[in-house]
Formats: C-alpha cells, sequence, structure tokens
C-alpha cells in the first residue's frame, strides 16, 4: 500500500513541475544599434497555442541559441512574412528613443 502512495505522490510532483517552472516575462526589449525591439512573447505564446518549437529548439523554450540579426531575421520576418501579419519592415520593429 505505500509503495502505491508513494508512486502516486511522485506522479503527482513530476507532472506538476512545469506548473512551477518560471514563465517568461510578457514582453521581451532588446536593445539594438537600430532601435529597441519590444517582443511581446505572450501574445505569440497565445497566437502559436503554446508551440515553442516555431521559435525554441526544445518544447520547454529557454534561451534561442545563436540569437542575432540573422537569426532574428529568419525566425521573426520571414514568419511574419509567409503568415502575412505582424511587422516586416525595419521600422515597424525597431524602435529609436
Amino acid at each position: 500500500m505505500n509503495k502505491i502512495f508513494a508512486g502516486i505522490v511522485a506522479a503527482l510532483v513530476l507532472s506538476t513541475g512545469v506548473a512551477f517552472a518560471a514563465d517568461p516575462p510578457a514582453t521581451i526589449v532588446i536593445d539594438n544599434k537600430n532601435g529597441k525591439v519590444t517582443f511581446h512573447h505572450k501574445e505569440h505564446q497565445d497566437r502559436l497555442k503554446g508551440d515553442c518549437l516555431k521559435c525554441h529548439a526544445t518544447k520547454e523554450g529557454g534561451k534561442i541559441e545563436g540569437f542575432n540579426k540573422e537569426k532574428a531575421h529568419g525566425l521573426c520576418k520571414k514568419c511574419h512574412e509567409t503568415e502575412k501579419k505582424g511587422p516586416t519592415k525595419c521600422t515597424e520593429c525597431h524602435k529609436k528613443g
């Protein structure tokens, strides 16, 4: 009986581990020489229904390795062009001031 109870407790703890993980910020501001880029992470997360693999290497998300101008334009701008949604011109993302 104790083994069954221990198994249930272990399963509950493991299954709720994701619920206790830190949520990413709703908005991320990226400093850039061409102007700050404000990325609305929560909005993208909601639109993609939690499909983190659209941008991240794993379903858990996390930092995007090698994120730079080429990576941002390849992921973000290309997706906006393909989906015909979101900004695609320089000044629509990069805000000076």
